[in-house]
Parts: C-alpha cells; sequence; structure tokens
C-alpha cells in the first residue's frame, strides 16, 4: 500500500481536467519553508499544484504563522510573514505561464483595538503592494479529540477591543479572514453584526467536524451548520469559502484509505455543504478555495478542482465566474 500523502499514492487517481481553459483564482494556500506539521510547501511545491491541469492564474497567500520575525517588539513579530511572502510572490511572477501570489493576507492581533493600524501599516510596507488583509483565526475545542484544536483560548470574537480591531480593517479599507469550528459560527455572526463595514471572509464553511468526541454525529452536525450558515449569510459583510473541508478533523477519512478519492466521491461526500452554502449566500459572495498544503493530506489537487466544477456544472457561466474568479478577484482586489 502506497504512503498517504506520497506522490505514488496521488498517482493512484488521475483524471482528465474538466473545463481546463477556466481561468481560476485559488484565494487560499500557504507557504512553509520548515517542517511544519502538514510538512514543508514551497513555491515549486504549489507551482507543481497549481501546474496539474487545471487554468490558476492568480493566488492569494493566506497566514499560516510563516517567517515571523524572531526579534523585536511581539505585536510586530507577523510583518515577518509578509516579508516572506512578498519575496516569494516576486518570484512567483518570473516565470511566464504559472499561477502568480498576488494577494497576502496576514496576521495581527485584533485584540490590539485601534492599535492595531501600526501592525498593518507595517505589513503595508512591506507588502510590496500585496497586502490586502488580516486572518486571526480561533479554532477552539476542549474535547482533546482533535488534530488542530487550535493555540490555547478561543478567537475573542466578542471581545470590545477584537471589535474595535476588526473595525479599523475595515475603515482602512482591508478585509478578516478567520476559521473556527462549527460549534463558534454563532459568536462569528455576532461579530459580523457588530462590524457591518468590515468585509469579512468565512474559512472553510465554517469548518463542521467528524471525528474524535463529534464521530458519528455527522447529521446532527449538519443540521445545525445549516441553520447557522443561513444566518451568517444574512449579513451582506461575509463572503463564503468554498473548500478546506478535506482536513483530518472534518471526518471523511481519506488520509487513511490505500488510494485518495475520485472527483466523484468528492461531490458524493461534499456537495450538499457547497450547495448550501452557495444557495445562502448566492455565488457572487462565494469563492472556491483549495486549502493547500492542509488539504492535500487528503485529495490531489487536480482532483479537488475536478470535484467543485463537477458540483457547480448546472449553474451558469456567469455564476461559475464569479466563484471560480470574480469574486476573489473583487474581495482581495486582485
Amino acid at each position: 500500500m502506497p504512503t498517504p500523502n506520497t506522490e505514488e499514492w496521488y498517482a493512484a487517481v488521475r483524471e482528465e481536467i474538466i473545463d481546463p481553459e477556466r481561468p481560476i483564482i485559488d484565494p487560499h494556500h500557504h507557504l512553509w519553508e520548515t517542517t511544519s506539521m502538514w510538512g514543508t510547501y514551497v513555491l515549486e511545491d504549489l507551482w507543481a499544484d497549481t501546474e496539474s491541469g487545471h487554468n490558476i492564474e492568480k493566488t492569494v497567500f493566506i497566514d499560516c504563522r510563516s517567517g515571523y520575525r524572531q526579534e523585536g517588539p511581539e505585536h510586530l513579530k507577523p510583518v515577518g510573514e509578509t516579508e516572506f511572502v512578498a519575496g516569494v510572490a516576486a518570484m512567483s511572477a518570473t516565470r511566464e505561464g504559472t499561477a502568480t501570489i498576488a494577494g497576502i493576507v496576514s496576521h495581527a492581533d485584533m485584540l490590539l483595538g485601534e492599535d492595531v493600524q501600526e501592525v498593518l501599516e507595517a505589513h503595508e510596507a512591506a507588502g510590496q503592494g500585496l497586502f490586502r488583509g488580516i486572518r486571526h483565526a480561533g479554532p477552539y475545542d476542549t474535547t482533546g479529540t482533535l488534530t488542530n484544536a487550535g493555540r490555547g483560548r478561543p478567537c475573542p470574537y466578542g471581545e470590545g477591543r477584537f471589535r474595535t480591531g476588526v473595525r479599523t480593517l475595515g475603515r482602512l479599507g482591508y478585509t478578516y479572514d478567520t476559521w473556527h469550528f462549527f460549534h463558534q459560527n454563532r459568536d462569528y455572526l455576532a461579530l459580523a453584526q457588530a462590524v457591518p463595514d468590515t468585509t469579512m471572509i468565512l474559512d472553510h464553511f465554517g469548518t463542521p467536524l467528524g471525528v474524535g468526541a463529534y464521530a458519528g454525529r455527522q447529521e446532527e452536525i449538519f443540521a445545525q451548520w445549516k441553520d447557522d450558515i443561513a444566518a451568517i449569510a444574512g449579513c451582506p459583510n461575509v463572503v463564503a469559502k468554498l473548500g478546506g473541508l478535506a482536513m483530518p478533523d472534518n471526518g471523511f477519512g481519506w488520509e487513511r484509505r490505500e488510494q485518495p478519492p475520485t472527483s466523484d466521491e468528492f461531490v458524493a461526500a461534499q456537495r450538499r455543504y457547497y450547495l448550501h452554502t452557495i444557495e445562502c449566500f448566492g455565488p457572487d459572495r462565494c469563492m472556491f478555495e483549495s486549502n493547500f498544503p492542509v488539504d492535500r493530506l487528503s485529495i490531489s489537487y487536480h482532483v479537488m478542482w475536478n470535484g467543485m466544477k463537477k458540483i457547480v456544472a448546472d449553474f451558469s457561466e456567469d455564476e461559475k465566474d464569479a466563484m471560480f474568479y470574480g469574486t476573489a478577484a473583487r474581495v482581495y482586489r486582485i
């Protein structure tokens, strides 16, 4: 049996590319030069995925604590990530016909309130014109049964200084990304209602879980998740990213199989999450994402994009263009 998350394992499932000419912006990927829990993932790895068949023209890097400064004031250490990625982005623009990193979403502590402006100015200066927003993520779980349960405390969506920080993003024209677990969706809803002038991006569907304490509860969780997504969609300042459901904690178990899933298996397992979110938000407030290399633990890049294309095969061309390109281009100004 090939070892999961190896080239031999991915090679067991190769598919003809669906709609190969369609322009795509992948608005959610990471980079790691040093080994993380997901391995390393550098520009050459990103290109290997984006050049696997689909027409990925541009990408957006999302904060993953990569390249933080090792010295200096604590609140400015995340600026090192913008410095690092801006350099990689410049290299990505030097080779014709490859995906270009066209936007950077980094980290700043929203609990700084209005004082976060200093950090934003530093990111802007470091970003070489590519800095677009902040992710202050808050996945938090106390069951002790998840692969990635967060960093020790829940994202403080309800705290006054945090909300002031998120409002400051909107006032200065920046976006706010975050991800969390499904049982935090109502807290996220309250934040969205409190900061109506800030564009917020909900990553990874609000992460319905399916392992550990949440194993065997998929239908119960889906019912709660459906109601929460519909409520969040009532906030016009929120945009949804469609993807990020192939993480081990989502519970589909593909990372333990003898071979990765086909696009048909992907569609059968996840279609309902995609279609419900699109129905609630509308295509103009939805963008497909890869969440690579995190979702790479479970599925290959070209198969995943085939699956997403299959899910919306019956949508109009304008609707497809919005979800694969236009929404990301508008929200991230690329």
